[in-house]
């Protein structure tokens, strides 16, 4: 069934009503003009009373065509004027929530009346706008979601591959030893190797653990003194440079409050200076300092190249010119920093000194 649209609804509508009144009206007048009494003035001032209904009757007869007419004429237009009036806000509301429908993003409520209607208009337009805004919170929750789990995924395929190596070594050292080939005879000699190895692996499998649980467990955030906290956190590598002869300068503010989560924000820090010590040779220097609002790690080394910079924060990659773990680490410190500061929304850099040469690492922290 074809439904009848707002206009003609309202048109008929506002026309019944006023033809309703036009009727009664003349209805009204030509039932009671006939027995109105008409006083008559003659020349002589005489007033003289009477009843003409005869009178009043064919003039009410004359002028009712023509009055009907024309306010039939009036009622036609008016009902026009107001039915317009009032379906063509309504349907310029319609043809814009077609189009949110589609999500269209330019799609927008064009009333400005400050009627019920324009106040409508604008309640939709706040709607569809925070509609928008929240399919877009989605969209970058799914993309950030979709990247996490690729993340997850290139990490453990990245693990597998680098577990495989002391794996496949071990055995091949164990079935050697078992047999009986050449010199693996000398198991005082490999059997202390293969532990070296087990060790290894050990350690590697806990870090991959640890790795594996930074994004399951979230701390709240909690305010904090950054230069007290530092202070805790750099005794150890300070013991660590003395040892190595490495020279390790603290220069902190007396007070740097900030809003911080201290678990994840500590092993972060722990991490970038553990990466500075190790990588500053003897005689050389590490310095650690707050400039304004940010967290400022320098080290004495050879700069690392711009093409090998971004790579350092992939799980397990090592630079060509630090392969081995025992100089290159196990691959997983500036991954895990990455990964913490990104999960607390804190940006940092990591770049190259000239004087002196060396690595600046810098982490912005917010108030």
């Amino acid at each position: 069934m074809k439904r009848l649209k707002l206009f003609p609804k309202i048109f008929l509508y506002t026309l019944a009503i006023m033809l309703f009144v036009v009727v009664v009206t003349h209805g009204l007048i030509y039932l009671l003009a006939p027995r109105m009494q008409l006083a008559v003035s003659t020349l002589d001032d005489v007033v003289i009373s009477i009843r003409q209904e005869q009178f009043v009757t064919e003039a009410v007869e004359k002028a009712l065509p023509v009055s009907l007419s024309c306010s039939l004429m009036i009622s036609i237009v008016c009902s026009l004027l107001f039915s317009k009036a009032i379906a063509d806000p309504i349907k310029k509301i319609s043809v814009s929530i077609e189009r949110m429908m589609k999500l269209d993003h330019g799609a927008n409520c064009h009333i400005y009346t400050k009627d019920e209607i324009g106040t409508l208009a604008q309640n939709i337009n706040d709607l569809y706008s925070n509609l928008l805004s929240t399919i877009e919170h989605l969209e970058r929750e799914k993309d950030a979601v979709r990247d996490m789990e690729q993340a997850k995924v290139d990490f453990l395929r990245a693990a597998s591959h680098e577990l495989k190596t002391p794996v496949t070594a071990l055995n091949a050292t164990l079935e050697n030893m078992i047999l009986g080939v050449g010199k693996y005879q000398d198991y005082a000699t490999y059997l202390p190797e293969c532990r070296e190895i087990v060790e290894q692996l050990s350690g590697m499998i806990h870090e991959i653990l640890e790795t594996s649980k930074l994004n399951l467990t979230a701390e709240p955030p909690k305010q904090v003194d950054v230069s007290e906290l530092l202070t805790e956190l750099c005794e150890p590598y300070q013991l660590i440079a003395a040892a190595h002869q490495i020279t390790f300068s603290l220069n902190l503010q007396e007070q740097f409050p900030a809003v911080l989560p201290v678990g994840p924000f500590s092993k972060a820090v722990s991490n970038v200076l553990a990466n500075a010590v190790a990588y500053t040779e003897a005689g050389k220097s590490v310095s650690v300092y707050i400039e304004e609002r940010s967290l400022v790690v320098e080290n004495e080394c050879s700069p690392i190249p711009d093409n090998e910079i971004c790579r350092l924060f992939e799980p397990f990659y090592r630079p060509d010119f630090s392969r081995s773990r025992e100089s290159g680490g196990n691959g997983l410190g500036l991954y895990i920093v990455d990964t913490l500061l990104r999960s607390m929304n804190i940006s940092y850099s990591f770049a190259p000194m000239k004087m002196p040469k060396g690595m600046r690492f810098t982490i912005h922290i917010h108030a």
